[in-house]
């Protein structure tokens, strides 16, 4: 019953937030944010769907949803400091800020789905090793992000004294996004053995 006015309640928050951002002509924020909706509300929307009812909210899934919200908006306000630093280092880029703000809702969104699935479907079926090694894989897409962020910084500041410098540009341009594919590519083979473990 509190499950279920709570839903009634974000309902009615989404379409006055709808008609809001109509009104300020804000597609694109309101598309992300219903594709972010449908992200972390997929099991309950998938279980009044095909059930008719609302899924069992027991302990296990109220930490896996836990977790799964602590990653989206660790995400997000990462995201949203790596953009800012962007901003202020190019000060040519300007994006439209209701694309930004979109891409971050949708981005956010997934980082949830993708975390809530890992923790309720994929942790369970994998070994000690492979979640160390998942660990260590996600630790290189994460330090890569940084040494990205850093070596362009860097390399502008040199640029700024009018000195040609070839060490931090090679790093930030290729070192650093050759480490973030191998790592992402590496967690998401693991993230999927653990899917299909699941299967079987």
């Amino acid at each position: 019953m509190k499950t279920k006015r709570v839903l009634i309640g974000i309902s009615i928050a989404a379409v006055i937030s709808a008609v809001i951002l109509i009104s300020l002509k804000a597609y694109y924020v309101l598309v992300a944010i219903v594709i972010g909706g449908l992200l972390i509300g997929h099991r309950e929307l998938w279980s009044l769907l095909t059930t008719k009812k609302l899924p069992p909210f027991d302990e296990r899934v109220k930490e896996n949803t836990s977790k799964a919200i602590r990653n989206g908006f660790v995400f997000f306000a990462l995201a949203s400091v790596v953009l800012m630093l962007i901003f202020s280092v190019n000060r040519e880029w300007k994006p439209e800020l209701l694309h930004v703000m979109g891409g971050l809702f949708i981005t956010a969104g997934t980082v949830y789905l993708l975390s809530y699935l890992f923790f309720d479907r994929a942790q369970p079926n994998l070994s000690a090793r492979r979640l160390r090694m998942l660990k260590k894989f996600l630790i290189l897409a994460g330090c890569s992000v940084a040494v990205f962020i850093l070596g362009a910084f860097l390399h502008n500041i040199v640029s700024l004294f009018g000195i040609e410098e070839a060490v931090f540009f090679t790093i930030a341009t290729i070192i650093a996004p050759l480490g973030l594919v191998v790592g992402l590519i590496a967690s998401l083979v693991i993230f999927i053995m653990g899917l299909i473990a699941q299967k079987r």
